[in-house]
């Protein structure tokens, strides 16, 4: 059973234990989510020179679109203004101030159709984000920036939650992906030839559970977490929010390693809360080259059958 809290007022240790053991929280808009939303729906509207950047891949090539992309996704990503919104955000909801370290926030999309699913606006197939070199104990935190429904929202395939999964992620290595694969994003077109972690076993995508919130809303979940993107049949790209949070009294610990050996590591990319410094090189060196101990490994399994 996985559980989910709607607007709970946990503690942040106890928020922690429940996210590391699978539960998932959604929160309802707050003047801090509604801020950053507000500010991201007008970043869009500003890049894509309309009042409906959901709707406007009708009206432009896939080339146009790409291109906004590329001027539209790293500008957001490094304004100075995001790590206050995201700051205003996590210390609203109770966020240790001196443990928590957050990264930067990230817009995406996923186009309706089959107009573009790969580079930019890549549409995920069912994935734990702890494939990608990510702690154990990382959180995501997911904020629609207009509305979505049922066609247009993010999957959660619960049943997977403590089955471990035959996938790529000994192939993924995060500082070799910063300096090929997310530098080849706008060159892609329809088809995404990058390597990246996958599932290697047929997935069942259903049962699947999907979590509607309104736009400034939260969605916070263990990167543990087995999701993916909804095809999406509705009449709407899907313009989305995602950051990151990991605690630091839990970097060595957090939800349980069935099947990941990505290695490399993200932990250069968090900032802490309070004063918006990184964790030390140090702890970061290590964590880059220390060896993933999955319950199952995908690596051993395929070199045996070899």
């Amino acid at each position: 059973m996985t559980p989910i809290f709607f607007d709970s007022n946990h503690d942040d240790n106890t928020r922690l234990k429940n996210l590391y053991s699978g539960a998932i929280y959604v929160f309802s808009p707050t003047p801090s989510g509604i801020a950053l939303q507000d500010f991201a729906a007008e970043f869009c509207k500003d890049y894509f020179q309309t009042q409906s950047p959901t709707t406007v891949q009708h009206e432009l090539p896939v080339s146009e679109f790409i291109e906004t992309l590329k001027r539209l996704k790293p500008e957001f990503i490094h304004h100075p203004s995001c790590k206050k919104l995201i700051a205003d955000i996590l210390s609203d909801l109770n966020c240790d101030q001196k443990t928590t370290y957050f990264d930067v926030p990230r817009i995406r999309t996923a186009c309706a159709g089959d107009y573009l699913s790969s580079g930019l606006a890549y549409a995920f197939k069912p994935h734990r984000d702890t494939w990608y070199s990510t702690p154990m104990s990382q959180i995501n935190w997911w904020m629609p920036i207009f509305p979505i429904g049922p066609d247009n929202g993010m999957a959660f395939h619960f049943d997977y939650w403590d089955r471990p999964i035959k996938n790529s992620s000994y192939q993924f290595n995060y500082q070799e992906w910063n300096q090929t694969g997310r530098k080849q994003a706008h060159n892609q077109g329809n088809v995404d030839k990058r390597v990246q972690s996958e599932a290697l076993e047929e997935i069942k995508t259903e049962p699947a559970t999907t979590l509607i919130c309104e736009p400034g809303g939260l969605i916070v979940f263990s990167a543990a977490h087995l999701h993916s993107t909804i095809p999406n049949t509705s009449n709407e790209t899907r313009i989305s929010i995602d950051f990151r949070t990991v605690n630091e009294s839990d970097v060595l610990g957090g939800a349980m390693n069935l099947d990941s050996e990505s290695t490399g590591t993200t932990m250069m990319d968090y900032m802490r809360l309070c004063d918006l410094e990184h964790f030390p090189a140090g702890e970061i060196e290590s964590h880059a080259n220390s060896i993933p101990q999955p319950q199952f490994s995908s690596a051993k399994i395929l070199n045996s059958d070899q």
